[in-house]
């Protein structure tokens, strides 16, 4: 019983307070601004709070594509600077 009121809690305050979302939406701004390096590292982080949580696979995936996605656009603008 006990077990099931602490499950439950945990639930409850991650429910209220989703942090993975924040983080996201964070990543998403920075992303608009084109400030790449730092939305990757909103977005990991996002990821990295989403794994504590089970029933969000659809989330988890859509962050690893746009992370995906970042790290190519860096490393484009990283080789396209060196042969300007």
């Amino acid at each position: 019983m006990i077990f099931f009121i602490a499950v439950l809690t945990r639930a409850f305050n991650q429910w209220k307070n989703p942090i993975s979302i924040g983080l996201y939406v964070k990543g998403l701004r920075a992303e608009n601004d084109g400030h790449f390096e730092e939305a990757i590292t909103a977005y990991e982080t996002a990821l990295a709070q989403c794994k504590k949580l089970r029933f969000q696979q659809v989330f988890k995936n859509k962050i690893i594509g746009k992370v995906k996605l970042l790290h190519t656009l860096v490393d484009y603008d990283n080789s396209a600077r060196y042969i300007r």
